[in-house]
C-alpha cells in the first residue's frame, strides 16, 4: 500500500504557563484492493471516507456543536485518483522492490470486568504491523464466530506502522474459550491467535459474591475469637497464684 502522511504539529496554549502540542495527521493510501483516507490528532481519528458507503464518517464523540467537514470526503476522491498515479509512476521508477513489512502484535482482553451471565465484549488488539490489511477472525468453543463482531479502521502510530481493534459481543459461561486469529503478509502463512477463557473468580454468581464472603468472614472471626479465649483460659489455669506474674501474662496476651 503506497501511503501519503501529512504530519502538522499545532502548540494550544491554554494559560500563560501551560503549553500543549498536539499532531494532526492526515492519511491517504491507496493499494490494488485497499483504499484509506482518514484524519485524527494525537493518534486518534476524527474522520474517515466510507468509499462503501460514499460519505464522510465523523468519529468524534457528539458534542453542544457538532463538527463538521465540508468537502472531505470529494477531496478524499480526488486524492485517491492521485494516489493511484504516484503509486503507477513509484512501481515503475523503482523496478518494484521488495515491500517492507512489519508483523503484528496481538493481544485479547475483556473490555469490562467478567461476570457470569452478563453481557460483555471481548477485544483483540492488533498493533505494529505494515502495511494494511490485517484479516482477524474469531472462535467460541472452536466454532467460527461472526455475528456480533466488529472492527475499527487502521489507525496509524507514530513509528508509521497501524494498529486495529475488533470486537465481539458475548455472554460469559463457565469453560467457555475464545479466540482471536490474525493474518497478515509478514507473518509468512504463521497466523498468530490469542487465547481467552472465562476466568474460574467469576464462577461465583455476583449475586450470591458478597453473601459468601460475608459469611466466610463472620466464620473467621469467630473462629478467631475462640481461639482467643481458649488459649487465655489455659493460660490462666496454668499460672501460679503470684499476682504479678497474673498481670504480665495477660497483658502479653491483650497485646500479641
Amino acid at each position: 500500500m503506497e501511503l501519503h502522511l501529512a504530519i502538522l504539529t499545532l502548540a494550544v496554549c491554554l494559560s500563560a504557563d501551560a503549553q500543549f502540542l498536539h499532531n494532526d495527521f492526515k492519511i491517504n493510501g491507496c493499494s490494488d484492493t485497499e483504499k484509506e483516507s482518514v484524519c485524527g490528532s494525537d493518534g486518534e481519528e476524527i474522520w474517515h471516507a466510507d468509499f462503501i458507503q460514499q460519505m464522510g464518517v465523523n468519529t468524534l464523540p457528539d458534542f453542544a456543536d457538532a463538527l463538521r467537514f465540508p468537502g472531505f470526503y470529494e477531496s478524499s476522491i480526488a486524492a485517491q485518483e492521485a494516489c493511484k498515479q504516484n503509486l503507477a509512476v513509484c512501481i515503475k521508477a523503482y523496478k518494484s522492490p521488495p515491500e517492507e513489512m512489519d508483523p503484528p502484535e496481538t493481544s485479547i482482553y475483556p473490555k469490562n470486568d467478567v461476570q457470569l451471565g452478563v453481557e460483555n465484549s471481548l477485544v483483540c488488539h492488533v498493533t505494529g504491523f505494515f502495511p494494511p490489511p490485517v484479516n482477524i477472525s474469531w472462535t467460541k468453543n472452536n466454532v467460527v464466530v461472526t455475528e456480533g463482531e466488529s472492527l475499527s479502521r487502521y489507525r496509524p502510530r507514530n513509528d508509521g506502522t497501524f494498529h486495529i481493534f475488533s470486537s465481539v459481543d458475548i455472554v460469559p459461561e463457565e469453560r467457555d474459550i475464545y479466540s482471536c486469529t490474525v493474518n497478515h503478509r509478514a507473518l509468512q502463512g504463521q497466523a498468530q491467535t490469542k487465547i481467552w477463557g472465562v476466568p474460574e473468580t467469576t464462577a461465583v454468581s455476583p449475586r450470591l459474591g458478597p453473601a459468601v464472603f460475608c459469611g466466610a468472614g463472620f466464620t473467621l472471626a469467630l473462629l478467631g475469637a475462640a481461639t482467643g479465649i481458649f488459649f487465655f483460659i489455659k493460660a490462666a489455669a496454668t499460672r501460679n497464684t503470684d499476682t504479678a506474674e497474673k498481670e504480665k501474662h495477660f497483658m502479653q496476651w491483650t497485646y500479641q
